[in-house]
């Protein structure tokens, strides 16, 4: 349930179609995100979600943000 939330606030910032997105999608290598896309995409998933995410986390991948989330 999370990586399908994630993914589709990705596609939805990026303008991806979701199905590119997969756990090994790297933020920076795939999908050609900037630091300004990632904190966007962190900002919408933290306002879904209700949760804060700490930016000073190694996030690369997709599976990384959604480790992340839940363990919080």
């Amino acid at each position: 349930m999370v990586f399908e939330k994630v993914q589709t606030i990705i596609a939805n910032q990026l303008g991806v179609d979701a199905e590119t997105i997969t756990p090994a999608t790297d933020f920076e290598n795939d999908l050609k995100a900037d630091s300004l896309d990632v904190f966007q995409i962190i900002s919408e998933i933290e306002d879904e979600l209700d949760i804060t995410i700490d930016t000073d986390q190694n996030l690369k991948t997709v599976q990384d943000l959604v480790n992340y989330i839940e363990s919080l």
